[in-house]
């Protein structure tokens, strides 16, 4: 029994170092595929018992595992497509057949209907953004929807807010107060402003001082010389120069709709937002932020290390289209390796949770970057080399048990 459990023994260990070298292989091949996770073989023994003088061999079994956990080198690129995370988690993503899976492979390109695919054809997955921020769904892939960035031709966006931030000049003259286009001001300010068409619309804003630390505010449609909101009084706390608390109510004017002595055609409903308005002994100074855009098309696509998907236009504008969601697990190192450099949940790895870049212990998206290989070819190479010896040395002890086993059949000749 002692001869064939050594030949056992000796093509277990061959079969052991035939897996160990399957893995290599797969590694050296795979030392340059984006986000791949080397693959090692473990061994561990199995011993059967023996009795008083009678030793019976056993064998080596093999676990294939991959370190799905150890993070790779982040290599940079010139598109802003290609995308790494650094730290924790993974790109979510989806086949043909609309299975979600997980990936670190991040080198994502549109295809012919703007959906970004990474190298194994899996399409990135994201939320998409409406009139709310979108939010995760923690526990499952509900809301996810490829993202797509194509252009959808000329897009124009109509101006709902504008945030002022000026200061009034103490030391200026008191004066009439202003009621139409011609008559006498102290500061004027003319802000851009874009109807649902992208068409510019131009507005003046005229502020007289009409008493000490008394301020009226008029503001025109410079096109038709139309007040749109006249006769507005701003009165500054004289200590601090701020608007006092009933001024800082008036100072968001509301401009109406569309209407024919309203505001110009294809207007919305806009704000005006003038609180931040101080009266300071210093020369007149304005900034102002106002939204919307002019026709124009999506020249890139800008993605934040939040994972929000911007999608930059000609004229320069930023508009949020998508935010990437992030997975993880608790125990990454046991999830199901697939082809295409994906993984599955698995009954070790536990439940899949999703959330944003970022954000509860997510790492951050690298945009213009990929992760390489963890794969060392040198580590590789000297483990092959281990291997082989290995495989010789249980070949031998094969060989040697086959050859006594030859001489005990022969005895009785």
């Amino acid at each position: 029994m002692s001869l064939y459990g050594m030949m056992r023994t000796g093509a277990s260990g061959m079969n052991a170092q035939a897996s160990r070298l399957s893995t290599v292989g797969d590694n050296i091949a795979n030392s340059g595929t984006t986000g791949y996770k080397a693959a090692s073989t473990e061994f561990s023994s199995l011993l059967l018992p023996s009795v008083s003088g009678n030793y019976n061999s056993g064998s080596v079994q093999t676990d294939i595992r991959y370190g799905i956990s150890n993070q790779g080198a982040l290599t940079y690129t010139s598109s802003s497509t290609d995308l790494a995370i650094n730290g924790d988690g993974f790109f979510v993503v989806e086949d043909s057949n609309g299975t979600p899976y997980m990936t670190r492979a991040g080198s994502f390109v549109p295809n012919s209907t703007g959906e970004l695919v990474n190298a194994g054809g899996y399409k990135l997955l994201g939320y998409p953004y409406t009139e709310q921020s979108p939010t995760p769904v923690v526990n499952g892939y509900a809301g996810l929807e490829p993202v797509k960035i194509s252009s959808e031709g000329l897009v124009a966006t109509g101006s709902t807010l504008g945030t002022f931030f000026a200061n009034l000049d103490a030391s200026e003259e008191i004066i009439a107060p202003f009621s139409a286009v011609g008559d006498d001001f102290t500061h004027k300010t003319s802000i851009k402003a874009f109807d649902t068409l992208g068409n510019e619309v131009i507005f003046d804003v005229y502020f007289s001082k009409t008493a000490d630390n008394t301020w009226q505010m008029d503001v025109v449609d410079q096109e038709s010389g139309t007040v749109i909101q006249g006769g507005i009084s701003l009165a500054f706390d004289p200590a601090t120069g701020e608007l006092d608390a009933a001024s800082a109510l008036l100072a968001e004017v509301a401009l109406a709709a569309t209407g024919p002595t309203d505001t110009p055609p294809n207007m919305l409903a806009m704000t005006l937002d003038f609180t931040s308005l101080t009266q300071l002994n210093y020369d007149f100074t304005i900034k102002a932020e106002v939204d919307g855009n002019a026709p124009s098309e999506v020249e890139k696509i800008q993605i934040a290390a939040d994972g929000i998907v911007y999608a930059q236009y000609e004229n320069g504008d930023l508009l949020p289209m998508y935010r990437l969601a992030m997975a993880s697990v608790q125990s990454p190192d046991q999830l199901n390796v697939i082809s295409g450099n994906v993984y599955s949940q698995s009954n070790d790895s536990g439940i899949v949770i999703l959330g944003f870049p970022g954000a509860n212990g997510m790492g951050n998206i690298v945009s213009g970057a990929l992760e390489s290989s963890t794969v060392d070819i040198a580590e590789e190479l000297t483990r092959m080399i281990e291997s082989q010896r290995t495989y010789t040395a249980n070949s031998k002890v094969f060989q040697t048990g086959s050859d006594l086993m030859d001489v005990l059949v022969n005895l009785k000749r």
